[in-house]
C-alpha cells in the first residue's frame, strides 16, 4: 500500500485528452469548468462518506436508539 497509485495507459491517454481539450478553452471557460468540477469532487467526496458510514454503520438511522 506504500507504492505510489498510477493511471493506467487509458486513464493517461484520457487525461492527454482532457488536457488537450482544455488548452483550446478560452479562460473563462476554463475557470467554469474548474468551479464544476471542484463541485463535483467535493460531492463525490461527500458520496464516500455517505457510503463507507452506512457500510460500517456508523450513520445515525443504523445504531438502533
Amino acid at each position: 500500500m506504500n507504492q505510489p497509485m498510477k493511471l493506467s495507459l487509458e486513464q493517461e491517454f484520457s487525461l492527454r485528452c482532457f488536457a488537450d481539450q482544455v488548452q483550446q478553452m478560452s479562460r473563462e471557460q476554463a475557470q467554469a469548468l474548474l468551479l464544476m468540477l471542484y463541485e463535483r469532487m467535493m460531492i463525490q467526496e461527500k458520496t464516500y462518506q455517505q457510503l463507507l458510514k452506512h457500510e460500517w454503520k456508523l450513520d445515525s438511522d443504523a445504531i438502533p436508539g
